[in-house]
């Protein structure tokens, strides 16, 4: 439930009793936490996100949104929120982004050192083949890579089929770039990955969901259709 003794700021660094719903110190509207930011004030006075919600100290609730934390920037939403002078770089919002961009790149480096990721074109398209014995969670693509390799692999995803002839979701991923993808893997030129199942890889793709959030303003009714995180299923026999 949403915290009653004040609608903005938390007391201190979420713990299981926490509070599964927060109110956006911007937009007024009360969301779950997986659609929020927590930014909390560091020893410098500095405001500062809080991606993992675990930094000490009272934090205040943002929607994970560029445009909300631009806006927060603007009309000196944390000065009043925090109910105290705070440092708050013009940069902000842009700088949320690049944490959210480095929180993916880790989550999936991780993903890879658990054994979870595969990556490049034929490594790729040998794992959908081999989808019945372990099943391929999501294909990862660089958001900057040539259109021919992701339509071939995207097309495989559709061919292929589970043993018992059901339907199999694989999500295709496209919010990191070739560098990006080359940071986390330890490689070069990594255009194509897959990602087998796994927590690891779903630490991933949850820090991807929330770095499209970010990206897409929550009032941009395109964003579903244009997301950069697509669900794409096997066909029955």
């Amino acid at each position: 439930m949403l915290a009653a003794i004040d609608p903005e700021l938390d007391h201190g660094p979420r713990t299981h009793k926490s509070a599964t719903l927060r109110m956006c110190a911007v937009s007024r509207d009360v969301r779950p936490i997986d659609e929020l930011i927590r930014f909390v004030v560091a020893p410098s006075g500095e405001v500062i996100p809080d991606l993992k919600r675990r930094l000490p100290g009272r934090g205040l609730w943002v929607s994970a949104s560029r445009s909300a934390v631009a806006e927060a920037v603007r009309r000196h939403h944390f000065t009043r929120g925090f109910k105290r002078q705070v440092r708050v770089a013009a940069t902000l919002a842009d700088d949320t982004e690049r944490l959210l961009a480095r929180s993916a790149v880790e989550a999936l480096a991780m993903a890879a050192k658990a054994g979870q990721v595969v990556s490049g074109f034929a490594k790729v398209a040998e794992a959908l083949d081999r989808q019945r014995q372990n099943p391929v969670r999501a294909l990862v693509h660089a958001s900057d890579g040539a259109t021919d390799g992701v339509r071939k692999l995207d097309a495989l995803v559709r061919q292929n089929r589970m043993g018992d002839g059901s339907q199999a979701e694989i999500l295709i991923v496209n919010v990191l770039t070739s560098e990006q993808l080359d940071l986390a893997l330890g490689r070069s030129n990594v255009i194509h990955a897959a990602l087998l199942a796994g927590p690891a890889s779903d630490t991933f793709l949850s820090r991807s969901q929330l770095l499209v959030r970010y990206r897409m303003a929550d009032d941009d009714r395109s964003a579903a259709k244009n997301s950069p995180i697509k669900t794409v299923q096997t066909t029955h026999d």
